[in-house]
């Protein structure tokens, strides 16, 4: 029987080298795909970002467990879709027009992967037709990321765009970065404000309906 627990736990402690052999192994002694990836990869991510909520983590031992959860993703991620496992949802993720910040971005990209959704990772400095293409493309969700308050307006000029195409209803929209605030959100007409990576995954499940 495989140790899904020891999986979970290498991720938290962040050594990529055992999650690999330990999934390695899993899927030898015929551990079903799913399994390995809700009770030992996303058990352990769900760890991370409560123990990174709690400030008890910070970002140094949040990219050194998403990096272990990667490890062992990379020998899962043609077995899952061979198994027909779907991801939660798909969200996108970027920092808006002029904002060229990325290690904020880059941590909810981790933690929404190792939260089980699929995500396209849009990059920094995102025109609003590529976040208006990720909707067209099928994101349920997309994530706006900002660390300048001279970038922020570029979030609603994102929402704009999306009305502007007639797709705003097709998406939720999720934005973060250190000077948004939910009464910024509420301003602008976005769905939900995600205070921190962890909280964006939490909000990423309510907005789809999963939490």
């Amino acid at each position: 029987m495989a140790d899904l627990q020891k999986i979970a736990d290498s991720v938290i402690n962040g050594k990529a080298a055992d999650v690999k052999s330990l999934v390695d192994a899993a899927v030898k002694e015929g551990a079903p795909v799913a399994d390995i990836l809700n009770k030992g990869l996303i058990a352990g991510m769900d760890v991370v970002g409560a123990k990174f909520r709690a400030n008890e983590f910070y970002v140094p031992e949040v990219l050194i467990a998403a990096r272990a959860m990667n490890a062992g993703m990379e020998i899962l991620q043609p077995l899952l879709v061979k198994s027909g496992v779907k991801p939660l949802a798909k969200v996108a993720v970027g920092t808006v027009k002029g904002d060229l910040h990325d290690i904020g971005k880059n941590l909810v990209v981790m933690m929404l992967k190792g939260g089980g959704f699929e995500v396209m990772d849009l990059g920094i400095d995102v025109p609003d037709d590529k976040f208006v293409q990720a909707v067209k493309d099928g994101a349920q969700v997309i994530g706006l990321s900002a660390l300048l308050t001279t970038t922020m307006p570029g979030m609603k000029t994102v929402i704009e765009s999306l009305k502007t195409a007639g797709i705003r209803n097709k998406t939720k929209v999720m934005i973060g970065g250190a000077p948004i605030t939910q009464s910024y959100a509420d301003e602008i007409g976005a769905d939900a404000y995600g205070e921190d990576a962890a909280t964006a995954v939490i909000i990423a499940k309510e907005l789809v309906g999963i939490a």
